[in-house]
């Protein structure tokens, strides 16, 4: 499909705040190659938590026999993340709360894996574990994750009404 403009000179894009750069550069690349005075975010715009998350989802995945994701499944990070998992070769499952927790799913895995969505909230991923435990002796790990200190300047309109 050809995309068409009125005027290429007068062009910028956006992109979803839970995309990461790895899933965004090859259109971004794409229409600056068609569209070479396109305007758009500078990467370091883009989601940094979710290139973390992601980036730590498929050297997860490199460790374990399953993946478990918990997140809703309307939410667009955790639904990546499965997939990214998924793409390793691992199977890989999104689930909402340890309900939803297949024992078969685990059967015969040596390692299960979990992370979650950026909006998850901790104790959802708590109660997976405890479920995992309920079904099989667990040994936790805690893998080493990137430390976000990121810090977002306050708006000069806002940072004035503050005084």
């Amino acid at each position: 499909m050809q995309l068409e403009v009125a005027d290429p000179d007068k062009l910028a894009f956006i992109t979803q705040t839970t995309l990461s750069v790895d899933d965004t550069r090859a259109v971004i690349e794409t229409l600056k190659i068609r569209f070479p005075t396109i305007v758009g975010p500078d990467t370091k715009d883009i989601c940094y938590a979710t290139q973390n998350r992601q980036r730590a989802a498929r050297e997860l995945a490199r460790m374990v026999d399953v993946v478990l994701v918990v997140g809703a499944p309307n939410s667009s990070n955790s639904n990546r993340l499965r997939e990214i998992a998924a793409e390793s070769g691992v199977p890989s499952h999104l689930i909402e709360d340890a309900r939803a927790l297949d024992p078969s799913w685990i059967e015969g895995a040596g390692a299960v894996g979990i992370t979650a969505g950026a909006s998850a909230p901790a104790e959802l991923v708590e109660e997976v574990i405890d479920r995992l435990r309920e079904l099989t002796e667990v040994e936790l790990s805690v893998l080493p994750g990137v430390t976000e200190n990121v810090r977002f300047r306050m708006p000069p309109q806002l940072a004035e009404m503050a005084g």
